[in-house]
This record gives C-alpha cells, structure tokens and sequence, in this order.
C-alpha cells in the first residue's frame, strides 16, 4: 500500500504542477463572440491552446472550439472537443431519421432504406464511443489520460470509421444526393470535429513539453493493468482457467453447436443468441465440424465470446450474400461480430458470391480486442471487412483478389498465409485497401511474417494479371509490411493509386521491412510510396506497439509475437 500512496502523491502533484504553470500563462484574449473570423485568421487564446492547435489540421477551427475553455487543465480541451463532436453526431442521427421519412415514405428504393439504416446504426455506435471517451476523460487524472491515450485514440478513430461508413453505404449514382445532403449538412462537421479530438489528444504532449513537464516514466496507472502472471487484472478465477485450459486444449464449452444434433444447438446463430443476460467473463461456444449456412451477428450486448471449432477446413459458416445482387457491402457479411472482446480459433468464414459477386463480404469484425487464431476467410473481392478497433489475426488463411483485407481498424495479420486468387477478366488484384482518413488516427493495416502467395488459378496465368500490395482508400491510408515472404508475381510497383479523380497518394504510407522473396525487392517500387524503411520507423508497426497487444493479448490464450522476429 506505501507504494500506492506514492504513485497517487506523483499523480497529483504533476496535475498540480500542471494546472499552476498553466494558469500563470493563460493570456485571456477571446475570439471576438467566441469564435475567430477576419478571413481565417487565428487569434491566440492562451500558450496551451497554441501549442495544441499547431499541430491540428485546421488550426482556426482548433482555435473556434478551445477559445472558450478559459482553464488551467488541458484535460478540459478534450472534454470540449468531444463534447462538441457528440453534438454533431446527434445531429446527423437525427438528420438520417428525417431523411428515412421524407424519402421512404415516398416509395423510395430499398438501397436508401437500407444505407440510412446502416447511418443510424453507426452513428448510435458513434455516441457509444464518444461516451467512452468522455468517461474516460473525466475519471483519469491528466498523467493517466497522457499514459492511456491510446485508448482514447482507438475510441475516437472508430467515430470517424463509422462516419466514413455511413458514407460509404450510398453506393449507386441514385444514391449520392442523398449521400451528398448527408455529408454537407452534418457527417463532415462529425468527420472535422472527431479529427480535431484525436488532433487534441495527440497535442497534448505538446501542451506538457511546452512548460517543461515529461509524463512519459511517470509511475501512473495504466487503464489495462497486467498481474505478474500476464492477466489483466481485472481477471477473475473463470477467466484465468479458460485461458490456462486453452493453452492445454482442453476447453469446457459453455454450449456446442452440432447439426447432426448432438449438441444443444443446431445453428451457432441460436448459440449465440442464447448468451445470458448480464452475463460475466467469457461465453465459450463450441462448434463442431459441419458446414452452416447461416448468416450471423454477434451484437454489443454480448462481449467476451470464445468460440472455436474443429479447423477451418472442417467447421466452416458459409453465404454469398454479395453488392451485385443488391446488398450493401455492410450487409453482405457471413459473419459479423460488433461485439468487444471477440476470440475465435479453428473456423473458415466464407462468402461464396465468386468475382460476379463484386464486393462480397465474409467476415466483419467492429468489436475492440477481437482476435481470430487458426481461421480462414475465404472470398474475392473484400473479403475481410476489419471495420473498427484493434483486430489479430494469427496462423489464419486469408484469399481473395480486389481489396480483400479492407476497413478502419488497426488491424494486425501475422503468422498467416494471404492467398491472391484469379479475379474476373480485366481486373486486377490488391491485396490491402485501408481506410484511414485522418492523420492522428491509430489506424491501419500491418502484415507481419506472412507468406504472400498466388492461388494455383492465379499463378496459371503467368504474370498477366497485375497484382498489387495495397492502394489508398483514404487520404492517410496504412499499410506496412514487416518481415514476409513475398511471391514474384506482386507487381514492381507494389501500389496503385486508388482512382485517377481521388488518388490519396499525397498523405498515404506504403512502407516495407525486412521482406524476402521474389517480390520482396523494393527498388523499383512507386515513387510516392514510402517504400523501405529503417528497423527503428518499422518497430512503431510491431505489434505490441501498433495494438498495446501486451495490455490485452496474453489473456486470449493464442500464441504471439510482439516484435521482430527475424531481424
């Protein structure tokens, strides 16, 4: 307990120190009513508001929203800015409501229907996030939201994830008025106000150094502690014996799927939704060798699942759900989990819709902390869909051909085999299109000692069909490759741009170390990617750095690498 007793003292001496240093600098000149005009230009509140508003996107709006937070803590500026973003997603969820009466009501096609659904969907998720934050904020001292800010970065980063998808749902050329009177009227201001929170969260070391103040080896409480045996601390008798029995591979399920009805369930969608009401720790579902052709949501009110089968040739959930049929690609997952804390191991997901199918999805992940181990994701074009948060993917198989690792997640794939398939005619393939649309979000997609490969079908065709590493959805779109074997049939190039009208080439980072193999030689690749770079920029993408995997991996029981493994 004395050593408690000290780390509370440091704690809150720094917040002290802080708050004085703060305080006696504070210069009270207020934007002229709150906010600043004369053509863009940026009036000086106090120091601190300066130095968190260097580094933001758009400084004057920085400025707009901080003016009025006349206080000597920074945590305050977050708490503002948040608030301010909450504001402009209640008003686009309520603008999707309007817009569901005043166009379905008059009889309009089922694609706006279901887009406008999806928006309200995500933007109630959007709340959920905000409100996260908001907590977290209010009950951290400021040396625990500086220790913890990746936490708060992964939450805001999922806001603007699920505005771009909502964006995203309006696909077909008589969507886009909608699309366009949704994005104008309220979706960029949720877009602009959430970057402006990560760019806020991202300043405020600037804030500390700017007065000489270093949290970085502060003694301070980190939001996910770990015990001396590994396990968050928050781990009870349960949860640590699941994770000691998966080890030992002798797991006792909480209820078994089996179609030939030796199990309690027929279908994983009735096991799942069988999950008990406020139910504590995990809820481990057994799924026995079959094929089950069933689509499936695993929703938010039901975290910490474990399921596993009997190996992804063996127990496989399949559909063809695809965009060419009319769905949106949201929905054109097999199998979608929105649910935190999601463990998987010994599953194939398909979706069978084939390279007619255009986007067809086969597994969606949205939840926090999700992690798959020994599953394969079979498809052709986007195949897997890492919405949101922080996602693991180890000793798995993944296939497909245009874009088929894709979404807003960090999103970390290791020890897997990626299997490029023979798209339709005239098409080429990528393997990576990320969506990360701002630049102080965490996300992105690492591809860590995998062996990139051509499916037979593929490698047939003898280097006809251009294949591509990755292209940028969005304008700070990431992905980077660590440590892979890649085959001879990756173009030189390695990446594309994403359309002749929206490159997103400028802020985009395609970056390579420490790859063998044929196609591993990145001499030649094109001119505005990152290309290779050093092993200190590469350990920023290692995967306890780019997922705080050590805060939340060991407890799932699968196997990992948190660093470097051959350099």
């Amino acid at each position: 307990m004395a050593g408690s007793g000290k780390i509370i003292a440091v704690a809150v001496s720094i917040l002290l120190v802080v708050g004085v240093v703060i305080g006696a600098v504070v210069a009270v000149n207020h934007l002229d009513n709150g906010s600043s005009n004369n053509g863009g230009e940026v009036k000086t509140t106090n120091k601190a508001v300066t130095a968190v508003c260097q580094g933001a996107d758009d400084e004057k709006l920085c400025h707009d929203v901080l003016a009025p937070v006349n206080t000597s803590n920074p945590k305050d500026y977050i708490t503002q800015v948040v608030k301010f973003s909450t504001d402009s997603v209640l008003k686009a969820l309520n603008m999707s409501d309007r817009l569901m009466v005043e166009n379905v009501a008059n009889g309009t096609d089922g694609g706006i229907k279901m887009a406008l659904d999806d928006c309200k969907d995500l933007l109630q998720s959007a709340i959920h996030e905000l409100e996260a934050s908001g907590v977290f904020v209010d009950s951290q001292s400021l040396p625990e939201v500086f220790t913890n800010s990746a936490e708060l970065k992964n939450w805001l980063g999922a806001v603007i994830a699920y505005q771009q998808s909502c964006l995203d749902g309006f696909e077909t050329d008589g969507e886009k008025q909608i699309q366009g009177q949704l994005q104008s009227e309220s979706l960029d201001s949720v877009m602009k106000l959430t970057a402006l929170a990560l760019d806020v969260v991202s300043g405020i070391s600037k804030v500390l150094s700017e007065f000489g103040l270093n949290l970085t080896n502060r003694p301070v409480r980190r939001l996910l502690e770990i015990d001396s045996d590994g396990f968050p601390t928050w781990f009870g008798f349960h949860e640590r014996k699941l994770v000691n029995e998966a080890k030992q591979g002798s797991i006792v399920p909480n209820v078994v799927v089996a179609k030939d009805g030796s199990g309690q369930y027929k279908t994983i969608l009735d096991a799942i939704n069988a999950y008990p009401k406020k139910h504590k720790g995990r809820w481990v579902i057994y799924v026995k060798a079959g094929i089950y052709d069933e689509y499936i949501t695993v929703d938010k009110k039901k975290p910490n699942i474990y399921m596993y089968g009997d190996g992804p040739s063996k127990t496989i959930i399949t559909g063809r759900k695809n965009f060419a049929e009319g769905v949106k690609t949201m929905r054109t997952a097999t199998f979608t989990t929105v649910a935190e804390g999601f463990l998987c191991k010994g599953i194939g997901f398909e979706n069978t819709a084939g390279p007619s199918g255009h986007q067809a999805v086969a597994l969606r992940v949205m939840g926090d902390r999700s992690a798959f181990f020994d599953c394969a994701f079979r498809g052709y074009q986007d195949t897997l869909y890492a919405h949101a948060h922080r996602q693991f993917y180890s000793n798995c198989e993944i296939s497909g051909t245009i874009d088929f690792i894709f979404g807003y997640a960090s999103t970390f794939v290791q020890n897997s085999k990626i299997i490029v398939r023979k798209p339709k005619e005239n098409q080429q393939n990528i393997i990576v299109a990320d969506g990360t649309d701002q630049k102080n979000m965490p996300s992105g997609v690492v591809l860590h000692n995998c062996q990139i490969i051509a499916d037979p079908s593929l490698a047939a065709e003898n280097g006809k069909i251009r294949t591509f590493l990755a292209r940028p959805w969005k304008a700070y779109s990431r992905a980077v490759f660590i440590e892979n074997t890649i085959g001879g049939f990756i173009h030189k190039d390695g990446y594309i741009p994403w359309q002749p009208a929206s490159p997103n080439t400028e802020h985009s980072y395609f970056a390579e170390f420490g790859n063998i193999g044929a196609g591993s030689d990145a001499s030649g690749r094109i001119k505005w990617a990152k290309g290779l770079i050093s092993k200190n920029e590469a350990s920023k993408f290692t995967l306890d750095r780019f997922l705080q995997a050590s805060s939340w991996l060991p407890a799932t029981g699968f196997a990992f690498d948190s660093s470097f493994t051959k350099n």
